[in-house]
């Protein structure tokens, strides 16, 4: 009889804790236990140190419980480590089924309005809540109210959001009117409305990639550079990515072999410092250096 007590007030401990804000009769049903048990037992629970929070009718056991912290000191993530991560796994677009297994553990583990806290604005960080839900549960959302920089004009998108770009600043979304993958600043958003709707578009959500100069687009463009010290210290101090690019070349060069979004970002770095860098087997960046020197010579009138 004990054991099956024990076994009962284990289930109930284990749910409260994978779970979110669940109600008495959810417990209940799935259980099929008495509520009488379940309110006894949470007595219990808070007694034993467990921090049980209760919002409305609903419960849940915070993971920052004394006791969890002491069984779990050395896999356990702070605040700040599990957002760090939870920022990484929502930046790559990657829905292979351990990617998938991460992202369900950490938002079972913490939870997601902590999970998506912005720092500063809290409108950004309820519309960046209501987003990370709609990705994890893969649902589609409107974009009440998008303030569009290009029309001036606002109106409502619904969309099926997939992918956090620029620091969670950014929503890349499949906007079903257009049937085009877009990217949507959540900043001018008023309000994200979720729809009870599943994805329907999910094989034409298309990967986006940030490059080393932070520049995002769909596609990318290979780029081979030999750098000098001076470049090369001047591009690892300003980007510290590029250090694990760069191959000592037998000169006492540097061979950096990257991929790029846009020409811009590179460009600027290039042209900067034009005299220490040589540029190999890259036509098309070749060419739009050359485009920006001839607009660069009308403007000075040389």
């Amino acid at each position: 009889m004990e054991l099956d007590k024990f076994d009962r007030q284990l289930r109930l401990l284990l749910m409260l804790t994978q779970h979110r804000n669940l109600t008495v009769d959810d417990v209940s049903r799935q259980l099929s236990m008495s509520r009488r048990s379940i309110y006894r037992y949470i007595d219990s629970f808070k007694q034993m140190g467990f921090i049980v929070v209760k919002e409305g009718p609903r419960y849940h056991i915070d993971p920052e419980s004394p006791f969890f912290k002491q069984i779990t000191s050395y896999i356990h993530f702070t605040e700040d480590e599990a957002m760090t991560i939870n920022q990484v796994l929502n930046s790559v677009y990657d829905n292979s089924p351990q990617v998938r297994h991460l992202r369900e553990k950490l938002s079972s583990l913490y939870d997601y309005k902590v999970l998506c806290k912005h720092g500063v604005d809290e409108h950004i960080a309820q519309n960046l809540a209501a987003l990370f839900e709609a990705v994890k549960t893969e649902r589609m959302v409107v974009l009440r109210d998008y303030a569009s920089p290009n029309s001036a004009q606002t109106s409502d998108r619904i969309v099926e959001p997939y992918l956090f770009v620029s620091e969670n600043s950014e929503v890349r979304c499949y906007e079903i009117k257009t049937g085009q993958n877009k990217t949507f600043k959540l900043s001018r958003i008023r309000k994200v409305e979720p729809l009870d709707l599943l994805w329907s578009h999910k094989n034409e959500h298309a990967e986006y990639f940030t490059d080393l100069f932070h520049f995002s687009g769909e596609e990318r463009f290979p780029v081979t550079l030999i750098l000098g010290q001076l470049s090369m210290s001047l591009l690892v101090e300003e980007y510290p990515g590029a250090s694990a690019l760069l191959k000592q070349q037998e000169d006492g060069r540097f061979l950096l072999k990257t991929e790029v979004c846009n020409y811009k970002g590179i460009g600027r770095f290039v042209m900067g410092l034009i005299d220490d860098i040589e540029i190999v087997d890259s036509p098309d960046f070749v060419d739009y250096l050359r485009g920006k020197a001839k607009d660069l010579t009308q403007k000075i009138g040389m």
